[in-house]
Order: C-alpha cells, then structure tokens, then sequence
C-alpha cells in the first residue's frame, strides 16, 4: 500500500526542490510551448536565487509530497503581500500544484490541495484562490470538481508567449 506523506520545504530542500519544480513544469508544458520559451522561463522561474528568496519569505510555503519516502509532488501557497495578486486581501493562493506524471492518478494532487484548505482555514482565510493557463484542461476539470469558479482572467507570460490564465476561486466554508 502506497503511503503518502506531507512534509514543509526548508533551505536545506533547496536543490531537490528546484530539480522538482524543473522536472514537473517541463513535463506538464514542454509539449504545448517552444524550447526557447521553456529554457528562459525554467532558469527564471526556478532558479536557485529565486527559489531561495520564495522560500524565506514569510508569506510563502512549500511543501513536499512523498509516496514511500520518494518525492512525488509538490505545493506552495502564499498569503498577504506575496500574492501574485489580490495582495493583502484574505485569501490564500495556491501558485503550484505540480506531481510528477509517474505519480499522477495517485490522488497526490488531491492531498496537496487538501493541505492548501487546511492551512487557509488555520490561517483563517475566506477563500483560495489560483490561476490556471486555459489549455490545462486537466487542472481546470481538477479545481472545478474541486468547488472552484471561474472568477476573472489574467495574463501569464512564458518566455515572449503571452497565455492566458483563468483566475479560478472557492470560498471556505466552515
């Protein structure tokens, strides 16, 4: 039996973190957007310098998913003023949610966004909310089961490739 645990990211996770987030962002992307979009956005996005910065900021976590003590996934959220957007309102953003494909259907992607709610609700929160790019059509389907809504549409740029983002929201009820 597959035994799923959940863990928070710290410094010392630095490396195994970004390889991750390399990793899964490539699997989930690379067959929709060119080389050259992915290499610059990869070695902004989640270089170590900027990884190490989100990390020791206070209104972000990481966390790991492992299945059998092997990393399967991650989550990081963030709340106030590090908000992508909707800053120092009080939601909580989920900005990643991203398991590896050996592990997707696994249900792992479900516990991550489990422990998103847990820790919105902790912290008090009214609702979560995301972006999501339009053609992940799997997310989308995922956060809707899920009680998302659509909410507005913002644009996430990739490289020189403007996409759009849908903004999706749940409200937390208790």
């Amino acid at each position: 039996m597959n035994k799923t645990h959940i863990r928070k990211i710290t410094l010392a996770d630095l490396e195994q973190l970004r390889s991750l987030a390399v990793q899964t962002f490539t699997e989930a992307f690379s067959s929709l957007n060119t080389e050259e979009n992915m290499r610059q956005y990869l070695s902004e996005a989640f270089s170590s310098e900027k990884l190490m910065e989100e990390l020791n900021s206070p209104g972000s976590e990481f966390y790991f998913a492992a299945v059998n003590e092997e990393i399967a996934g991650y989550l990081k959220v963030n709340t106030g003023e590090v908000q992508t957007e909707l800053a120092g309102q009080n939601g909580l953003e989920i900005e990643r949610i991203y398991v590896l494909q050996k592990f997707q259907g696994q249900k792992i992607g479900q516990k991550l966004f489990e422990m998103a709610l847990q820790i919105a609700k902790q912290q008090k929160c009214s609702y979560l909310w995301l972006g999501v790019w339009e053609k992940n059509l799997k997310a989308i389907q995922f956060y809707r089961k899920n009680g998302f809504e659509v909410f507005d549409k913002h644009i996430f740029k990739l490289g020189d490739d403007e996409q759009t983002d849908l903004m999706m929201r749940l409200e937390i009820r208790d």
